[in-house]
């Protein structure tokens, strides 16, 4: 159904959609994953930041527009398509989640850990018993859209600071950018940070948000569009910070700890107090995305029957309290995290391509004609991603195996 919105409300939703895209992609995953390529590939790492923006933009502006002028969420789309179809992409998305969720709840006990010295299963419980408490709120969505809201710009703030900090070498992130030393060795950080970033639930995080909150139709198109752009853009410059706050720790000579790799920019740079403004960027970032993550995961549900929509915050609570039991029993490596951003990536090529022929389906957009150009951007961003993730599944097989 159309909603026409006033220029608060449009504001408002504006914000809730953009901060809960961009901080479910900004969560322990993504600050490892940054870290570690950084000091791997050191200023080439810039190129696969840049490309990543590109293949964003490509993802998100389709998914958005599509799902928000037909109105259904990515499942139904699918099984519109192709009876089953849907039943396969949530299966998917579900287990994405659940594995991006484990290492989320883990990396907010252990922000916790750094803050008040509190052992990771009382983090993790107590970081459960937050995020169920919200969703159990009669009416959660508003609440769920300003804890996002905050949580963006402290990381955004926090992590900027340290950059400027570091002295990071500007000049040259720039040149290796658009000239990296071997393009071809930055492939699965490439598949790694876009399935972090846009791969999986994170790709429907805004659009489903608001789906739910009524914005659909061809009248909030354009309004949506520009919710999808500014999201991409809100994720970029947090990425952007990150890499460069630790390309200045590692152009200076130090080695980043490889149990927890992004605490050494705060470290370095801030000494003891820096390792405490981590430990509350790692539990924001943490907490934002498990909020992020069970919404959008469980919004995979709601159209297969009555009780999934009926019983919608029971769901997500349940998605969260199942994440903590296995964090809590097998724990949340490093490499699991990367791992998990990798498959998010492989996701990524058979979801959009259900959105692009969506796109031209009339019994599915109407008579909304989907902009040739995107369509185009959309099929490229198939194809590289395909192609990426099919030469980088060796990686990815020796991630799993070395973890």
């Amino acid at each position: 159904m159309e909603k026409r919105l006033s220029e608060k409300e449009r504001s408002r939703f504006l914000r809730g959609a953009i901060f809960l895209m961009a901080t479910s992609a900004i969560g322990p995953a993504f600050l490892t994953q940054t870290a570690s390529f950084t000091e791997t590939y050191l200023a080439s790492f810039a190129f696969a930041i840049l490309l990543s923006l590109l293949i964003d933009i490509g993802v998100q502006m389709n998914i958005w527009r599509v799902i928000s002028v037909s109105g259904k969420r990515g499942q139904e789309i699918a099984n519109n398509l192709l009876p089953g179809l849907g039943y396969v992409i949530a299966g998917l998305i579900l287990f994405g989640g659940f594995a991006f969720n484990i290492a989320n709840i883990g990396g907010a006990a252990l922000g916790l850990n750094v803050l008040f010295n509190l052992p990771l299963s009382v983090g993790g419980l107590i970081a459960t018993a937050l995020t169920i408490g919200l969703f159990l709120v009669k009416r959660f969505g508003p609440i769920m859209d300003r804890v996002m809201q905050i949580c963006g710009v402290v990381m955004l703030v926090m992590v900027g600071f340290v950059m400027v900090r570091t002295s990071p070498p500007y000049q040259e992130a720039l040149i290796k950018a658009f000239v990296p030393d071997d393009a071809l060795a930055l492939l699965l950080p490439i598949v790694t940070i876009v399935g972090g970033t846009v791969g999986g639930y994170i790709s429907f995080a805004g659009g489903h948000r608001l789906i739910d909150a009524g914005i659909t139709g061809k009248e909030n198109v354009h309004f949506v569009g520009r919710a999808a752009s500014l999201g991409i853009v809100t994720t970029i410059i947090m990425r952007t910070f990150l890499f460069l706050a630790v390309l200045g720790v590692v152009s200076a000579g130090f080695s980043l700890d490889a149990s927890n790799p992004a605490a050494t920019a705060f470290l370095v740079v801030l000494g003891d107090t820096g390792y405490y403004m981590f430990g509350l960027v790692l539990f924001v970032a943490a907490i934002s995305s498990v909020i992020g993550c069970a919404y959008t995961s469980i919004s995979f549900l709601r159209s297969f029957h009555p009780l999934f929509s009926k019983y919608n915050s029971v769901f997500i609570a349940g998605f969260i309290a199942i994440s903590a039991s296995i964090f809590l029993t097998i724990g949340q490596p490093v490499t699991l995290l990367i791992v998990a951003g990798a498959l998010n990536g492989l996701i990524l090529p058979i979801v959009l391509t259900t959105i692009l022929i969506a796109s031209r389906k009339k019994e599915i957009v109407g008579d909304y004609h989907h902009p040739t150009p995107l369509l185009v951007f959309g099929v490229v961003t198939v194809l590289v991603t395909g192609a990426a993730g099919y030469i980088a599944l060796e990686g990815i097989a020796t991630l799993w195996t070395s973890s």
